[in-house]
C-alpha cells in the first residue's frame, strides 16, 4: 500500500521517488479527515474542471470569468500555448483583452500537428466577432515560431485584423510562463506587427 502511494505520487512533475515517499509519510500523519479532504478534493478538481468553451482556458463553468468579463476589451484577444501562460500575463495587470488558449505548440517531432491545438475555433472567434487585433504570445522557441507563421498564415484572409507578436525582450528558447512579470509587461506594452519574414 505504501509503494503504491510513493509510486503514484512520482509521477507528478518534479516529484522524484524521495519526495513521493516524504510527502506519502507526512499524509500518514495527519488525521484521516484532512487526508479525506485532501484525496476528494483532488478527484473533484479532475472531474469539475472544465474548458471554457469561447478561449479553451481551464474554469468552473462553461465560460471562464475573463471571457465573461464585460469590462474587458473584446477587440483583443492574446494567443497562447497553455493556461499557464494566461496567469503569467495576467500577473502583469497590463493586458485587459481577451485571451485563446491554444493547448500547445505545433511540433512534428512530438507528434502535434495543427489540427491537434485550437486553431480553427481561433480561426472561427476572428469570422465570427469583432475582432481587431490578434497577439501572438507563444514562446520564442522553433515550435513557437513554427506556430506563429501557421496562425499568421491562417488568418491571412482577414484583411483589417492586425497580427502583432510580443516583443522580443523574451530570449530565444524561453517559455512564456517562467518569463518575468517586468518583461513580459513590456513585451506586450511593444508589441510589434507579425511579419512572415
Amino acid at each position: 500500500m505504501l509503494e503504491k502511494a510513493v509510486e503514484e505520487f512520482s509521477k507528478l512533475p518534479g516529484i522524484g521517488r524521495k519526495t513521493a515517499l516524504r510527502l506519502v509519510l507526512h499524509l500518514i500523519k495527519l488525521d484521516e479527515g484532512v487526508v479525506d479532504n485532501f484525496a476528494k478534493s483532488v478527484v473533484d478538481l479532475r472531474h469539475g474542471v472544465k474548458h471554457c468553451r469561447i478561449c479553451h482556458n481551464i474554469c468552473d463553468n462553461d465560460i471562464c470569468g475573463i471571457c465573461s468579463d464585460s469590462m474587458r476589451d473584446g477587440t483583443t484577444v492574446c494567443v497562447v500555448e497553455n493556461f499557464q501562460d494566461v496567469l503569467a500575463i495576467e500577473s502583469t495587470s497590463i493586458y485587459h483583452g481577451l485571451y485563446h488558449v491554444l493547448g500547445g505548440a505545433i511540433s512534428p517531432m512530438d507528434g502535434i500537428a495543427p489540427s491537434d491545438l485550437e486553431i480553427e475555433s481561433l480561426v472561427e472567434r476572428v469570422r465570427n466577432h469583432p475582432i481587431k487585433e490578434i497577439i501572438l504570445a507563444l514562446s520564442s522557441t522553433m515550435e513557437g515560431d513554427t506556430t506563429n507563421f501557421y496562425i499568421f498564415r491562417r488568418l491571412s484572409e482577414f484583411k483589417d485584423l492586425q497580427v502583432t507578436m510580443l516583443a522580443r525582450g523574451i530570449s530565444v528558447n524561453d517559455e512564456l510562463q517562467y518569463t518575468d512579470e517586468v518583461t513580459l509587461g513590456r513585451s506586450l506594452v511593444n508589441r510589434v506587427p507579425f511579419s512572415s519574414q
